[in-house]
């Protein structure tokens, strides 16, 4: 933990080199503290094994490189998607190329232009369900949060609240799924032939088959509705109903069980995670939470109109600083199609170029006070310019999460309804330990007192 009390945790990192196979049986249990001190401030760094070598880069311009310049120089590496093939199978977070191309030019209109207004009111409902679920008294609020963003997922995606049999047996069967699956198994650092078994968890599996059997359920029956013309206007129907511009394809049942998955995976785990982190922080420091009770009382007042969004500056703010703290996704790894040079270094083909935004959000060289917590950073120079280079919890570039904006509309909204309503305080002898999982969440849980305002 830090030596400093006014600091929000912070895994400890590593001023020592360990041995390979310890490195990995570390990076299985935490690779947030499994990794060195030296990273928070170095451009570019190397790893080795004996099967591969691994490139972390921080320097922004390398990152737009990779991210924004050449993308498909670039695809994602195999070595991580090997870890959630059995949940998400061919979903566009995995595929490359021309097939990711195909699956990004059907989805991304459901998120365009107008589609955020319209999937307000439904977001709106959610917070709603979630502030009267609150109750008063010690909680683990990150419990409280995956609730709340699963809420909000099967509420804009098949207008079902999570209270419907199959969004409720979904989301219980995912909380059963997220803890029990690494982001990275065996396959990350060790080629295994396509015959051998992957290393997963035989409950990742199970819980893996139980979510994709219901959401098959949910698509399979979308598609009937569809058919006979009385499917309701939400994210589902407008994927499903659109075609690629260039082959006139539509997603089969199957191919958009597997981009549900995702859906579910990306729009509800990682909203979780950054829920509940805001929420830690400012129980940890309440003059910020009183200020955001304030802003939220006069915001939503007036009710469920997208035009709040705009009034709600201070909670964006905040709901930015928690991810750039505590990035949902703490590493996304990429590889090389061709030998490279960076940094005049040579990076021979198919290394693992590994973009950290756990490290990135908190680099020493860039950030002023990297590992406080300071919401009013993102009106100065430092945060503005730091914003544009060195801020991708989302990712960057063509690959930039296709729900970015909706996240940004999700998190502040419930972030205000819920401080609006309730008073957040830490809990003594409970402070969170960040871990990654699926995403970074805390170890134990996150604990606080809540008491109605």
């Amino acid at each position: 933990m830090n030596d400093t009390p006014d600091l929000p945790p912070k895994p400890p990192a590593r001023a020592d080199r360990v041995s390979l196979w310890r490195y990995m049986r570390l990076f299985r249990q935490d690779m947030l503290s499994a990794q060195p001190a030296r990273l928070y401030r170095a451009w570019m760094a190397e790893f080795r094994t004996p099967f591969f070598r691994s490139f972390l880069v921080n320097e922004p311009n390398l990152i737009d490189e990779v991210l924004k310049a050449r993308p498909m120089d670039f695809p994602k590496s195999g070595r991580v998607s090997e870890g959630l093939r059995p949940l998400l199978g061919n979903s566009v977070f995995l595929t490359n190329g021309a097939v990711w191309q195909r699956q990004r030019r059907i989805i991304d209109p459901a998120f365009e232009g107008g589609r955020l207004r319209d999937t307000f009111p439904a977001i709106w409902a959610a917070g709603e369900a979630a502030v009267a679920r609150m109750d008063e008294g010690p909680r683990e609020v990150e419990e409280d949060m995956s609730h709340a963003a699963a809420d909000v997922i099967f509420r804009t995606l098949f207008s079902l609240p999570i209270e419907d049999e199959i969004a409720s047996a979904t989301f219980h069967q995912f909380r059963a799924y997220q803890r029990t699956q690494p982001i990275l198994n065996a396959a990350a650092f060790v080629p295994l032939p396509a015959w051998m078994p992957r290393g997963h968890r035989a409950e990742t599996r199970r819980t893996a088959k139980a979510i994709r059997g219901l959401i098959t359920r949910l698509t399979a029956a979308r598609m009937d509705q569809i058919m006979a013309g009385t499917a309701p206007d939400d994210l589902a129907t407008k994927i499903m109903t659109t075609a690629d511009p260039e082959t006139g394809e539509r997603f089969t049942t199957e191919e958009m069980v597997d981009q549900v998955a995702i859906f579910f995976l990306a729009g509800h785990e990682t909203s979780a995670s950054a829920l509940g982190w805001a929420l830690y922080l400012l129980a940890r420091y309440p003059d910020w939470q009183e200020r955001l009770a304030a802003e939220a009382e006069a915001a939503l007042a007036t009710g469920p109109d997208f035009a709040v969004m705009g009034k709600l500056r201070l909670a964006r703010d905040i709901f930015r600083e928690a991810l750039r703290l505590y990035p949902p996704v703490p590493m996304m790894v990429r590889e090389t199609t061709r030998d490279e040079t960076f940094r005049g270094r040579r990076v021979p083909k198919g290394s693992q170029i590994v973009l950290s935004p756990w490290h990135l959000h908190r680099h020493n060289r860039l950030w002023d006070n990297p590992d406080g917590f300071d919401p009013g950073r993102w009106q100065t120079e430092n945060g503005k310019t730091c914003l544009r280079e060195a801020f991708m919890p989302f990712s960057e570039g063509a690959r930039v999460c296709t729900g970015a904006g909706f996240a940004m509309v999700e998190g502040p909204l419930l972030l205000a309804m819920l401080i609006r309503a309730f008073r957040f305080e830490t809990v003594a002898g409970r402070e969170p330990v960040p871990v990654a999982y699926l995403t970074v969440r805390a170890k134990d849980g996150i604990w606080l007192g809540v008491r109605r305002r």
